[in-house]
């Protein structure tokens, strides 16, 4: 009698085991189909658009590339986001990595001109303003099949002359910025993140494809923020009197 109630226990507790276990894997199931909060606001990448910017969209930027030490980890990272950025392209490295400005222009970034040697245009007068600008123009046209319509000044140093080239040129938008990452003065991926945390609607960041780890890392969280304060990456084009403005790509 003993062992039938002991081999009646046994069974009844193998039994429980089993029930509970299809209950917990019912249970994962349907955890693992519903989407987590994150998954709600994160962009649909699948589109490569983001769902809702109901506080408007800001400007990624990136200069001094093509790089290759940077460019196609950034162009994975930002891609993985469903982002698109604005490459400002330093005419000598598109004409040494023709390749990696392709990678670009068919991941879907956009591209602007940032001169051919990096100088301070002011100082070095003309016309070595202007064809530090219409050489970029031209290796970028060469290169891609598209001529640039934005334009960023090294260090954003510029004046009415330069801006004179700049029409003459086709380039329609001088794009600065008014937040500033830091990442080229040694910013660690933390601190560019926090300098992308201030940015609001309209705003335009500086960033720099120039072999900065940190840059890289940084784009998941830009990108999360953005999302979870109702902001989206822009498209920078030319507004009133050629000054920047960030609209929906």
């Amino acid at each position: 009698m003993h062992r039938a109630l002991s081999r009646s226990a046994r069974h009844l507790g193998a039994l429980r085991s089993a029930l509970l276990a299809v209950a917990l894997t019912a249970a994962a199931t349907v955890l693992s189909a519903a989407p987590s909060p994150a998954a709600s606001a994160a962009p649909d990448k699948a589109a490569g658009v983001w769902a809702a910017c109901p506080n408007g969209y800001v400007g990624l930027t990136y200069d001094d590339g093509p790089n290759p030490s940077s460019t196609t980890a950034l162009l994975n990272a930002l891609k993985a986001g469903g982002a698109r950025a604005t490459f400002f392209i330093w005419g000598q490295h598109a004409q040494q990595y023709p390749s990696l400005l392709r990678q670009e222009q068919a991941a879907g970034m956009w591209i602007g001109n940032h001169t051919w040697t990096h100088p301070h245009l002011p100082q070095i007068g003309e016309p070595a303003a202007y064809n530090e600008i219409a050489q970029t123009q031209q290796i970028i046209q060469q290169t891609i099949g598209q001529t640039p319509t934005l334009f960023r000044p090294p260090y954003g140093e510029t004046n009415s002359q330069i801006r004179n080239d700049e029409t003459r040129l086709g380039l329609t938008a001088e794009v600065l910025w008014n937040v500033d990452s830091q990442d080229w003065n040694g910013a660690s991926t933390a601190q560019i993140v926090q300098a992308a945390s201030r940015m609001t609607g309209g705003s335009i960041i500086l960033m720099h494809d120039g072999g900065y780890q940190t840059t890289i890392a940084a784009v998941p969280q830009i990108l999360s923020g953005l999302s979870s304060r109702g902001l989206c990456p822009g498209k920078i084009i030319s507004g009133a009197n050629g000054q920047p403005v960030v609209t929906a790509p």
